[in-house]
């Protein structure tokens, strides 16, 4: 298996569309039913040996789960009780899809209403009525996954060099990217917003304190391309001339951060290392542009730990 896979985005640019709204249909669940937390992170999915999870949501007393398995290409719901009922993941309207996955919920005692709208789309026909997505490549929505895993293991070793307030690493389905952000401390200026069918408030909310965001992203329509990215927020003055490595690394005036291209990674001798350096270095940018206390706030570097850990009956 191919733990790098390619993902070129004209090849799956229809599954990747319509995926996209069926993430935003599950995700939403989560913004229904739970509490609201800091920047949003009450809203996001987690990547799991499978696929993606919801993990668990409130619904009164009761508690359920909706899983996105890309193996074998299904969505399964389980309630607390130990009912469960699944839907097949193959080419259907995102109509089709909404409607099939809150039928299961109000099968299952647990019913939820949701904004019908998708987010940050500027194509905002409402789920129940868009029949026009409806694709569904069962072999790149496994390999965006599979890109997804990989991901979520690099950025996770990169979160552990820091020690001040940091993101959880999760999959934002708004904007179909696994993210991890960096906080410095400091307040920040007021977010001007302007993200299409996204509240201002929400990203006034996410962007409150001044933080250094990476992860990576997919492409869409208006950028084709898979990347890693590293924003600042306030960008420092500096910021988008500053030097990050590798030297295929640019700023992109278009999505106004530093990218990477994903083809790069997955094609290196050694593809961690590739991500870990970009990020490194344009982390480094913000923070030192920005007048971070970064000896406060991260651990040492050290060798980072690869393959199974040792334990004393194995030394």
């Amino acid at each position: 298996m191919d733990q790098w896979p390619q993902l070129h985005y004209p090849a799956w640019g229809d599954t990747h569309a319509t995926l996209h709204r069926w993430l935003q249909v599950v995700g939403k669940l989560r913004v229904a039913q739970s509490p609201w937390i800091n920047h949003s992170w009450h809203v996001s999915l987690r990547v799991t040996a499978r696929g993606l999870s919801t993990l668990t949501i409130p619904h009164g007393k009761r508690t359920f789960q909706v899983d996105l398995d890309f193996i074998d290409h299904q969505v399964r719901v389980h309630t607390d009780e130990g009912r469960s009922n699944s839907l097949e993941l193959q080419p259907q309207s995102v109509a089709q899809f909404h409607g099939r996955l809150m039928g299961i919920l109000e099968e299952l005692g647990v019913p939820v209403a949701i904004h019908a709208k998708p987010s940050e789309l500027e194509d905002a026909v409402p789920f129940h009525e868009d029949e026009a997505h409806r694709a569904y490549d069962a072999e790149y929505a496994s390999r965006f996954w599979r890109v997804l895993v990989q991901c979520q293991r690099v950025l996770e070793t990169f979160r552990a060099r820091f020690r001040g307030k940091s993101s959880p690493v999760h999959f934002f389905w708004g904007n179909m990217d696994i993210a991890l952000t960096r906080f410095s401390g400091r307040e920040a200026p007021r977010h001007p917003g302007g993200r299409p069918n996204l509240p201002d408030r929400v990203l006034r909310d996410a962007y409150s304190h001044e933080c250094s965001e990476c992860g990576f992203w997919p492409g869409g329509e208006e950028y084709p391309e898979p990347v890693f990215y590293s924003l600042a927020y306030p960008e420092p003055s500096g910021f988008r001339t500053a030097a990050v490595a590798p030297e295929v690394a640019r700023y992109s005036q278009e999505l106004k951060e530093f990218v990477l291209p994903y083809e790069n990674v997955r094609r290196s001798s050694d593809p961690d290392a590739k991500a870990l350096e970009f990020l490194q270095s344009a982390y480094e940018a913000a923070a030192n542009l920005g007048g971070w206390d970064r000896a406060a706030l991260e651990y040492p570097l050290r060798p980072e730990r690869r393959g199974p850990a040792r334990t004393a009956r194995s030394a």
